[in-house]
């Protein structure tokens, strides 16, 4: 698969993908507009190995409700990931095998060079 979850409303998100220049062949999914689906989700899980890293800990909503500081399960952060599109890090990139998950220049350096 070949696909990329953003938020078409964040400039990080654009700028990034206006960096990547994906190929046509790729899905471009807007989680504001169509959220990510339990199997997409359950997708991104067999890909990275954890819903953790997965998890956005710098958005609001995480922090507003206090979330480090309680004791969180695999479970918890997939419940979360589900409830609001905030929640996930992106953008998430799926090359074939391969994830790529933020906005760090390591990450996103990785995923240009595997296109």
């Amino acid at each position: 698969m070949k696909k990329i979850f953003h938020l078409s409303t964040c400039d990080t998100n654009r700028r990034i993908l206006k960096e990547l220049n994906l190929p046509e062949d790729f899905i471009k999914q807007d989680i504001k507009v169509t959220p990510i689906s339990e199997a997409e989700l359950k997708e991104l899980h067999q890909l990275s190995g954890n819903y953790e890293m997965l998890l956005n800990k710098r958005a609001k909503k995480y922090s507003e409700r206090k979330l480090k500081d309680k004791n969180l399960q695999e479970s918890d952060f997939k419940k979360l990931l589900l409830e609001h599109y905030t929640f996930l890090k992106r953008p998430v990139l799926i090359n074939g095998k391969q994830i790529f998950i933020g906005n760090s220049k390591k990450v996103i350096a990785s995923a240009k060079n595997s296109l």
